[in-house]
């Protein structure tokens, strides 16, 4: 999943999708401050890279959605906020976080240890792990078979780290969709992305003939981060969640987006 980490703000567009609003105040970093008016609204900035669906990306109104985009609304309702998205290149949003420009990052971002060290995750909210995509009728059928070949990845991602500890040197692409596209193209033999985009990737492109084969990745589980100092705002996130997968509202939302049951985490 998207995951290693490089210094660089990328410039942000702000985007807001409302939630249930609160009443009389404004909020950043989890704590409020009296508003101007009796009007303002608690408010939850939320860094993204929405270009990846179907965990987020932009609809035909250039309006966010996504699994993720609906989970985090839900999120933000329980906890009283509206939830704003801003979206920036993956890997300057922890970077941009600890800067203080968002709240919260929710991005297809791995729990890790390399990261739990500049960053607090909430607790896990998706299981999920690489694939490995080939054209149709490729010679490559595993892992094993991706040795000499070209292969993509988005730039600074698990998937890039999982083929470099093959001892590959992947072509790294700044979208999972432009790595797969270049498979389409033949500019590269095989793709190793995340499970959930590439399949969603593939019921959007019938016709182009990729399919994925065995690859044996571990499994990886998304995290909410948060700055490593705002403990308040982390524990309001996970009792959140909680309620959320507890009410059952957790597998709605998993189910619009995949047609099937969300597994146990």
């Amino acid at each position: 999943m998207k995951k290693l980490i490089k210094i660089g703000i990328a410039g942000v567009l702000v985007l807001s999708l409302l939630g249930l609003a609160g009443c009389g105040e404004s909020q950043s970093n989890g704590t409020a401050q009296k508003g101007s008016n009796a009007a303002s609204e608690k408010v939850l900035k939320v860094g993204s890279d929405i270009a990846y669906a179907p965990m987020e990306y932009m609809n035909e109104k250039q309006q966010p959605e996504g699994f993720e985009v609906d989970l985090m609304t839900a999120i933000g309702e329980d906890m009283g906020y509206k939830v704003e998205f801003q979206t920036a290149a993956f890997d300057g949003l922890i970077t941009s976080l600890n800067a203080g420009n968002y709240d919260a990052v929710i991005s297809s971002m791995t729990i890790t240890e390399e990261r739990a060290k500049s960053v607090q995750f909430s607790d896990k909210y998706f299981q999920a792990t690489q694939s490995l995509a080939v054209k149709q009728g490729s010679p490559i059928k595993s892992e094993a078979d991706l040795k000499g070949r070209k292969v993509a990845v988005q730039v600074a991602t698990t998937g890039q780290e999982v083929v470099e500890k093959m001892g590959i040197t992947p072509q790294k692409y700044d979208t999972a969709p432009d790595a797969l596209n270049d498979l389409i193209n033949g500019g590269v033999e095989a793709a190793v992305i995340d499970s959930p985009v590439v399949a969603y990737f593939i019921k959007q492109n019938p016709s182009k003939n990729i399919v994925t084969v065995s690859g044996n990745f571990d499994k990886e589980y998304y995290g909410i981060a948060v700055k490593k100092d705002n403990k308040e705002l982390a524990d309001k996130i996970n009792t959140s969640l909680k309620k959320l997968i507890d009410n059952n509202k957790y597998n709605e939302i998993y189910k619009k987006w995949f047609n099937t049951d969300a597994p146990k985490l």
